[in-house]
């Protein structure tokens, strides 16, 4: 009896780290899905802000969590661009978490993608530098679409970001209070050693896997080259 119950406990620990690296390689695929999808429509996200973007945060089907407990908290991906001025080609992902906290999910869903364009080296240096508060440590606003993009280059903004609720249109979104971290322990599983969000997208130290590989070829085909 104790010996069945040893094996059972034996087989459930060795299927948990590829469990793990199950979730991480759907949230790289989910991530690139994402972004996929809010490219295809140029009136969504204007190609001038891609193409100025020093980075690029993915939160692809954030939940809101019961009621009672409150917040929403989600995990994604940041690609970067690359090189000592941030205009090189987009970097390996690092692994993301996002406390939403108590704005709720937006336009009333259950489940929200978040898209964020990094637009400034300070932005992204202080996104990458660990924990840190939107409209708190960075700058941010809801990003601007369509026509109300005319006019709308203010260079003082971090950060620009959008939400999709289920099954509808990306809009700008309000995450002025909204908390972003590294996933510290989903890098390791993904890159195989301890290493930092900055060293994945600044300094190159590791390479891309297999399953990060759509999510950059999705942002190296939208935009190639960093245009300011």
């Amino acid at each position: 009896m104790k010996k069945t119950a040893l094996l059972a406990l034996v087989s459930v620990a060795a299927t948990l780290p590829a469990f793990a690296q199950n979730k991480i390689d759907d949230r790289l695929g989910n991530s690139a899905e994402v972004l996929r999808q809010i490219l295809a429509k140029p009136d969504e996200i204007p190609q001038a802000y891609l193409n100025k973007a020093k980075c690029v945060l993915v939160f692809p089907g954030v939940k809101k969590m019961a009621v009672g407990i409150g917040g929403t908290y989600g995990r994604g991906v940041i690609v970067c661009r690359t090189g000592t001025d941030m205009t090189g080609p987009w970097s390996a992902p690092a692994m993301y978490k996002i406390d939403v906290g108590s704005l709720g999910v937006q336009l009333g869903s259950s489940t929200t993608d978040y898209v964020l364009l990094v637009e400034t080296p300070t932005g992204a240096q202080k996104i990458l530098s660990g924990k840190m508060k939107l409209g708190a440590d960075a700058t941010a606003v809801a990003g601007p679409t369509g026509a109300k993009a005319v006019g709308a280059n203010d260079t003082n903004v971090d950060v620009l970001t959008y939400s999709r609720a289920k099954s509808g249109l990306f809009a700008g979104a309000s995450l002025a209070s909204a908390s972003l971290d590294t996933d510290d322990d989903a890098n390791k599983s993904v890159y195989g050693k301890d290493v930092t969000a900055t060293t994945i997208v600044r300094e190159g130290g590791v390479t891309t896997t297999a399953s990060g590989k759509p999510l950059v070829a999705v942002l190296t085909k939208a935009s190639p080259k960093w245009i300011n």
